[in-house]
C-alpha cells in the first residue's frame, strides 16, 4: 500500500475540536486512536458520532463479540481492507473464529469451517455485497436465529464497518505497528 494520505495529526496541531471528538474517543472502550479514526479526526463531529455507533456495535451488538468480529472480517474482505483485517482477525481468533475460517475469507473462499451463526452471517453479508438486497430464504434464517433486532443489528454492521473500510482505503490509513500485510485486493471478479 502506498503513503498514508491523513497520517495522525500532531496534538498541537489539532483543532479544539478534534481535541475533543479525540477526548470523546479515548475516555471510551476503544481506549486509544488508530484505524479509521485517524483520518475521521479530521471530521470531529463526523468522528464522535460514528464512533457512537460503533461502540454499540462492536461492544454491545445484539449477535455477541464473536459473530461481531466474524461480521468485520467478512466486510473486511469485500473492501479488500487490510487496517479493518489486521485489526479484527486476531480478536475473531481469540472470541473463536477458526483460523482456517478466517484464511479461507482472507482468500476469498467461502469457509467450510463456520458455526451454524456464521454460515447464516455470511450468506446475509454476501448477499447483501453481491445482490444489493437479501432473499427470503436467507433472511427467514437470519430473523429465526438472531430476530429483529439481530438482523437489524448485522445490517447496520456491514453498513457502518464498510463506511470505515471506505474512508481507510481512500485515506490509505497504515497498518498498525507491527502488524503483517496480510490481505491482497481481491482478483476481478
Amino acid at each position: 500500500m502506498s503513503r498514508d494520505r491523513m497520517p495522525p495529526i500532531p496534538e498541537d496541531r489539532m483543532t479544539p475540536e478534534q481535541r475533543a471528538a479525540m477526548v470523546e474517543l479515548t475516555s471510551g472502550p476503544r481506549g486509544k486512536i488508530g484505524g479509521p479514526f485517524v483520518p475521521l479526526v479530521r471530521s470531529p463531529e463526523l468522528m464522535s458520532r460514528l464512533q457512537k455507533v460503533g461502540e454499540y456495535l462492536r461492544f454491545h451488538h445484539t449477535a455477541g463479540l464473536r459473530n461481531s468480529e466474524f461480521a468485520v472480517l467478512v466486510v473486511a474482505r469485500h473492501w479488500s481492507q487490510p487496517v479493518e483485517w489486521a485489526i479484527h482477525r486476531p480478536i475473531a481468533e481469540r472470541e473463536g473464529v477458526l483460523p482456517a475460517t478466517c484464511d479461507a475469507i482472507l482468500e476469498g473462499r467461502r469457509p467450510d469451517t463456520m458455526s451454524s451463526d456464521e454460515a447464516i452471517i455470511y450468506d446475509l453479508l454476501e448477499e447483501l455485497r453481491n445482490n444489493r438486497c437479501v432473499s427470503d430464504p436467507t433472511y427467514a434464517r437470519a430473523l429465526e436465529r438472531f430476530g429483529e433486532k439481530g438482523v437489524i443489528d448485522l445490517v447496520a454492521h456491514y453498513g457502518y464497518y464498510s463506511t470505515l473500510a471506505i474512508v481507510m482505503n481512500t485515506c490509505r490509513t497504515a497498518l498498525p505497528e507491527g502488524a503483517p500485510a496480510q490481505m491482497q485486493p481481491m482478483p476481478q471478479r
